[in-house]
């Protein structure tokens, strides 16, 4: 009898002792996650302090010269012409807010052109009346794309042989535009010498993956891309984004125009990168509110869309795709489980180790308050409701499956639609 007590405690503290060293390792886990999220705080502070957004632009005075943008020419001072370019393929969901905000501009000198590609909706109706009642619009209705285009890209170069201005800004028929927000970004642009000035739109959060999924699809690609100017040496990864993208015109011309980016998914990349690599000064600013976007209004759409953004993020490596999908996953589900896990084990322990029990309480309690503080100024930023941060890991499963189904797209040649067509994209080693 007193063997088998015997046995009982020796297996009893064989637990014990195995519980306590799986404890250690879940401190040293937790302190981890803890450390983690706080250089995640700090790198996104001192992102804020030193990022000016295009409301800077608000403050400058009327530019000196026109055409500007580090070698974009020469002029006799005062705003530049420019012209606003809105490539549009079956929008009436979102055109006629697009026009409304975009002819309410405080801009003393602008056109806006509408290239209403094969459209088949009420698009081309609704600016119709817009055109009729204000003359700086042009509408071109083009129903033809060649095979070796992209949609979007074709119908943009349309609208920039049509214009006059010697600062093209090229926009999405989905955005809304803040009164001031041209003459903003033209003083910034002139300002920062910028070739190239793109921004961060503040996206809609009506439904619910906008305001669960999209914040956290955001943050990957500003991982991928960090927001600055491109002036990072040999790693630089020059970032616009195609809903805003302002040119001076002699930059256009001398990457090529749309013509060096015609099959490019993400021509927005393309463009940074070639401005880039010809010694232009690529520049994106946070919008703050003065640039909005409405990018999709069905959940199919929403995730068909990003899929194509990450595909072309990644540079089309599916490799790459899995390692991000994976780390969303990592990041945003299993470490949280694990979380949890630790806090259990500590309620373990918590008889025959309790400083052990409370320093395990006291870290897991500090990553949670950490990594909630930085996810509320992340999804804040986004335009998304701070409540949405108790969603974190349902949206981090959401955004690590679509990469990895991206992956696999991307792996198996399954086409991809967009702007009316399909495209087969090969990866690239």
């Amino acid at each position: 009898m007193g063997l088998v007590k015997r046995d009982r405690h020796s297996y009893r503290d064989a637990f014990m002792n195995l519980l306590l060293f799986i404890a250690w390792i879940l401190l040293a886990f937790s302190c981890g996650v803890l450390g983690l999220w706080c250089v995640i705080t700090v790198r996104l502070k001192l992102l804020l302090s030193r990022q000016p957004t295009v409301r800077a632009g608000l403050d400058l005075p009327e530019p000196e010269g026109s055409g500007g943008g580090s070698g974009g020419g020469s002029g006799s001072g005062g705003w530049p012409k420019l012209s606003i370019i809105v490539p549009a393929h079956n929008e009436q969901r979102v055109i006629d807010v697009c026009a409304t905000a975009l002819r309410k501009q405080n801009y003393p000198d602008f056109e806006i052109i509408f290239v209403l590609d094969r459209c088949t909706d009420e698009t081309a109706r609704i600016i119709a009346a817009h055109a009729a009642a204000d003359s700086r619009i042009k509408v071109i209705e083009n129903e033809v794309c060649p095979e070796d285009w992209a949609g979007k890209c074709h119908a943009a170069r349309i609208g920039a042989e049509q214009a006059v201005g010697e600062w093209l800004l090229f926009t999405d028929a989905d955005t809304e535009f803040d009164p001031d927000l041209a003459r903003a970004a033209v003083a910034l642009a002139g300002e920062q010498q910028a070739s190239l000035l793109s921004l961060l739109t503040t996206l809609t959060c009506k439904h619910w993956f906008e305001r669960i999924v999209q914040p956290l699809a955001s943050m990957t690609l500003v991982q991928l891309f960090p927001p600055g100017r491109s002036e990072l040496g040999k790693r630089a990864r020059p970032f616009a984004n195609g809903q805003f993208l302002l040119f001076a015109r002699t930059w256009y011309e001398t990457v090529g125009g749309h013509e060096a980016v015609k099959n490019d998914l993400l021509e927005d990349l393309a463009f940074a990168r070639a401005v880039y690599h010809k010694g232009g000064v690529v520049c994106s600013f946070f919008s703050d509110g003065m640039l909005g976007c409405s990018m999709y209004g069905s959940y199919a759409d929403f995730r068909n869309g990003w899929k194509r953004i990450f595909i072309e993020a990644c540079k089309r490596k599916s490799s790459r795709l899995r390692k991000y999908g994976l780390q969303s996953i990592g990041a945003g589900v299993l470490a949280p489980g694990i979380q949890i896990a630790t806090v259990i084990v500590a309620g373990g322990i918590w008889t025959i180790d309790m400083p052990l029990a409370i320093a395990i309480l006291s870290v897991v309690l500090a990553g949670w308050i950490v990594q909630g503080l930085c996810l509320r100024t992340i999804y804040g930023l986004c335009g998304a409701p701070r409540w949405a941060v108790i969603t974190y890991p349902w949206g981090s499963w959401i955004v690590g499956r679509m990469m990895l189904h991206a992956a696999s797209d991307l792996k198996h040649r399954r086409p991809i639609r967009w702007g009316g067509r399909e495209y087969v994209l090969e990866e690239r080693k």
